[in-house]
């Protein structure tokens, strides 16, 4: 069976660079990113990052506290019932993060903008406050001209903004189900991964479980990233820990509390980065990292039902380590 199927550790040395614009889909303690994704960066030691998130999670808030971002643009950076993201504010506060700052409806619309090719996307949000006339990116100017410049519209005469669309050059998407080839179904709240997936110019699905190509033949309505939008694919349960994945498993509330403490000081991240980072060299150490019994309990969702139409489509993880040796790796 061809396949894109490639270890973690490979996407990353082939498919990011230091400097590059990176994009991660959805957000949100409860909402699935490809956390993992950003920690093998970390593991790879890539730097000056410009960090693109529609809704910053636990990912950007790690990234930012170990100074592998020194640009973000997001629409939202809390943790919700957790606090503000302690790793990002140190990032901001200390200056070696520009952090540009949008509605959540601005970041969907760039990134339908960027998925459509507009040279610009028309804003009636944003505009006439200070979202459009601080930035981050010029924070001696005001009014900022640059962040979202005004235009005129040829029909009405009206005076609106204008966004610059979003094009990241790489975009890591957390999926519920993948085929081999990359066919994606997403099971929760997307938070822009459907346009997400349209506007960057490469990406990797990061899938926490993998399925026949027969289940996609069966539900290709709910098809959300085709294959043909995919670069590669990568096969990593529990990608989205400390963040749930509807139907597969909750937020580890506990650790999440964890992790913010501890990005919120230097010697905390730097410990965290020993500990949760660092320290796993494959997939079965990273679960074991977890705790087995933690993960059962995790597991045990309210939201598992979901996930049933699916169950007799998904690989065991002997048949994805199979697929994964005939795949992009090789």
């Amino acid at each position: 069976m061809p396949n894109k199927l490639i270890s973690l550790a490979e996407a990353v040395r082939r498919f990011s660079w230091d400097g590059m614009q990176y994009a991660s889909g959805a957000a949100l303690p409860i909402g699935s990113d490809a956390i993992v994704f950003g920690r093998e960066l970390l593991r790879q030691k890539r730097k000056d990052l410009h960090a693109i998130f529609h809704c910053s999670g636990q990912q950007l808030n790690l990234l930012a506290a170990a100074g592998a971002a020194t640009k973000a643009e997001c629409g939202f950076a809390a943790l919700e019932v957790v606090g503000f993201a302690n790793g990002l504010r140190r990032a901001v506060e200390s200056g070696r993060l520009a952090l540009e700052d949008y509605s959540n409806l601005a970041m969907t619309l760039r990134l339908l903008g960027g998925a459509l090719n507009w040279p610009f996307v028309p804003a009636t949000v944003n505009i006439g406050s200070d979202l459009q006339y601080r930035s981050a990116f010029s924070p001696d100017e005001f009014p900022a001209r640059s962040k979202i410049p005004s235009v005129t519209d040829p029909f009405s005469g009206r005076e609106i903004g204008a966004f610059s669309p979003l094009r990241p050059d790489v975009a890591a998407i957390h999926v519920t189900l993948a085929d081999p080839n990359g066919n994606s179904i997403l099971l929760g709240t997307e938070w822009s991964r459907f346009e997400l997936s349209r506007a960057a110019k490469k990406v990797v699905v990061i899938a926490d479980a993998l399925v026949d190509p027969a289940c996609i033949r069966q539900y290709p309505n709910l098809v959300r990233i085709p294959d043909i939008l995919v670069e590669a694919v990568v096969y990593w349960p529990f990608a989205a820990w400390p963040h749930s994945s509807p139907g597969m498993y909750d937020m580890d509330e506990e650790h999440t509390f964890f992790m913010n403490k501890a990005l919120a000081s230097e010697q905390g991240t730097a410990d965290y980065i020993r500990d949760f980072v660092e320290s796993y060299s494959d997939l079965d150490s990273y679960l074991d990292l977890i705790g087995r019994e933690k993960i059962k309990t995790l597991s045990a969702s309210g939201s598992s039902f979901l996930l049933d139409p699916y169950r007799r489509w998904i690989f065991a993880p002997e048949d994805v380590a199979s697929l994964t040796a005939q795949g992009l790796s090789t």
